[in-house]
């Protein structure tokens, strides 16, 4: 079985930096634990915007300056840097990646699991992708290495994923 784990947008300004929220660094933690045992590939989002991000559709409705690519905020958590060395990286400019879905596309993966931030936005946004690239793959999302400044839409988002025939465990 050939498997992929995805390790979404786990950047400084998501856990300690603009965007930072309380509960990140468990995650990441779990993330870490995850990643040491995956026996497949890793693959990673970067939320990735420049100086022009106020006047994105995205900046207007959330217009806190965060991920601009070359700042400290932008990088991948120390924690986390270990597994990018043999990872494909995906810079995004909004919430799902094109070149990811294009990616799953020509792959032959039979199972992909989804971790990161956040779960409301860019881990659904990725994960109804994967699901669209690989309509016969089982897509998981991991709900204890998911998470975001709002539990309530977290929740909601993972009601959701359930309800489209992704698999979301550790719930």
């Amino acid at each position: 079985m050939k498997k992929l784990l995805v390790i979404i947008d786990c950047q400084k300004d998501f856990v300690s930096g603009s965007l930072g929220f309380d509960g990140a660094d468990k995650i990441m933690d779990n993330i870490v634990k995850k990643a040491e045992s995956f026996d497949g590939d890793i693959a990673f989002t970067m939320d990735t915007h420049s100086s022009e991000y106020k006047d994105t559709r995205e900046g207007k409705n959330l217009p806190v300056i965060h991920c601009q690519k070359g700042t400290e905020g932008w990088q991948i958590v120390d924690k986390l840097q270990k597994f990018t060395e043999n990872a494909v990286v995906f810079e995004k400019q909004t919430f799902g990646s094109y070149d990811f879905l294009e990616f799953l596309k020509k792959s032959q993966y039979d199972q992909i699991t989804l971790t990161g931030v956040v779960t409301n936005i860019c881990v659904i946004s990725n994960a109804v992708m994967a699901l669209t690239a690989l309509p016969y793959a089982e897509i998981i999302v991991d709900a204890a290495c998911v998470g975001g400044g709002d539990d309530v839409t977290a929740q909601k988002a993972l009601d959701v994923m359930e309800s489209i025939h992704i698999k979301v465990i550790n719930r």
